[in-house]
């Protein structure tokens, strides 16, 4: 019986692993993507991408906050 947990814990191991690097991929391309798009088309002159996210960010809320009101 030991030798069949010990089998599933490696398996485990490996399947974990392996979506982890698939997850990792994927979302480092996706942020790489994000902050092109935002140097190219959102930021403004003066601004990094970072300072530019947040910014967008604060700007949503703002916005998210006059919808509830007109709702209200």
């Amino acid at each position: 019986m030991s030798r069949i947990v010990d089998a599933n814990k490696k398996i485990e191991t490996a399947v974990v692993g392996g979506y982890k690097k698939i997850e990792d991929t994927v979302v480092g391309g996706y942020q790489k993507i994000e902050d092109k798009f935002v140097d190219t088309f959102l930021k403004k002159d003066g601004e990094t991408i970072e300072e530019a996210k947040k910014r967008l960010q604060e700007e949503q809320k703002m916005r998210e906050q006059e919808q509830k009101k007109k709702i209200k």
